[in-house]
């Protein structure tokens, strides 16, 4: 499969009275035509932050960086904000985190959905409302025709959510970047969404960057993961070899919180990840993870780390061996 999204070096810089607050540092990824990346990370990791810069839709004062943003062999390090415009919504679309703050509750939803085609194409109304009865049928909404005159309040959170995806679709992107698709809605929903989109991305052969931090949601979806902490991806690699044999601490730590069934003995506690997130302002030096890490040496907090590359998308960010990694995880599972 081709790489429709090449990421290298992203960093995001919002300036602070406090100084320069660095909520995104040195992520590299990439993302090929059908396949699903998800990015996972605790509340506040900068994944957000990361999508946002992918689609240059970050705050005003932010400033984005980096050594490549190449989407569909363009780069977008060097597109003007006309084009950018002209891609946001067309080519790469973005379905954001609040179902029930994302749509416009001043327009119908035939409006919002036609918007972004009748904006990009050259065609005319009825066959853009023929398009939005298309994708809302095709995202499973029933009575799709009479969707169309409806406003967003009039919508539960699972219909809201699921006119997220169809106005994602409208043009047929190569890339959809979904922003916590699933917050807020209950259990049945959630799995019913994230079927759906697994569903579409295949019958539209796109890229999908699923971003959650719900580890669940990602051994259901994804076919490779980014672990973030900090701001940096600290962990890649297939969603098998993620949950089969973690390397980094963080990924170890994370795994350790979830309840295994036939496992988890009822009543034991769960695991659980010490200490706080480092301060992000200013420049960071050595491990970002070390204050919270029980494997940590003293070099830890002064040397910088790098991404350790094991295989081709198979990478790690820790001055331990793989071997030593995979030994601590063994032994903390035992």
């Amino acid at each position: 499969m081709s790489v429709i999204l090449d990421v290298q070096a992203l960093d995001v810089r919002i300036p602070l009275a406090q100084g320069m607050l660095h909520p995104v540092r040195d992520v590299s990824f990439a993302v090929e035509r059908g396949e699903t990346l998800c990015i996972v990370g605790e509340s506040g990791c900068g994944k957000s932050l990361t999508s946002l810069a992918l689609m240059d839709l970050l705050p005003r004062r932010a400033e984005r960086r980096a050594a490549r943003l190449i989407f569909a062999g363009e780069d977008l390090t060097r597109a003007s904000e006309a084009r950018m415009t002209d891609l946001r919504g067309n080519k790469m679309a973005m379905i954001f985190q609040e179902p029930m703050t994302s749509l416009n509750p001043s327009y119908s939803i035939g409006n919002q959905l036609e918007e972004a085609l009748l904006r990009h194409r050259r065609i005319g109304r009825r066959e853009a409302t023929d398009r939005a009865i298309y994708l809302l049928e095709k995202v499973g909404i029933t009575a799709a025709a009479s969707r169309l005159t409806q406003y967003p309040h009039q919508l539960s959170g699972g219909l809201r959510q699921r006119v997220m995806i169809a106005m994602a679709l409208m043009c047929g992107p190569d890339l959809i970047i979904a922003d916590e698709p699933t917050t807020a809605l209950d259990v049945t929903i959630q799995a019913q969404i994230l079927h759906l989109l697994a569903q579409l991305q295949r019958e539209f052969k796109m890229g999908l960057i699923l971003i959650t931090h719900d580890l669940g949601i990602v051994a259901r979806v994804a076919t490779r993961v980014a672990v973030m902490y900090a701001g940096q991806i600290v962990e890649t690699g297939t969603v098998a070899e993620l949950f089969a044999r973690p390397l980094h601490p963080y990924t170890q730590g994370l795994l350790r919180c979830i309840p295994v069934p036939g496992r988890t003995k009822r009543g034991t506690h769960l695991g659980s990840i010490p200490g706080i997130v480092p301060n992000l302002i200013g420049d960071l030096v050595g491990c970002s993870f070390h204050n919270r890490c029980e494997h940590a040496y003293e070099s830890c907090a002064a040397t910088d780390v790098s991404q350790r590359e094991i295989a081709p998308g198979r990478a790690y960010r820790c001055l331990l061996t793989a071997e030593q990694c995979a030994a601590n995880a063994a032994k903390a599972a035992a």
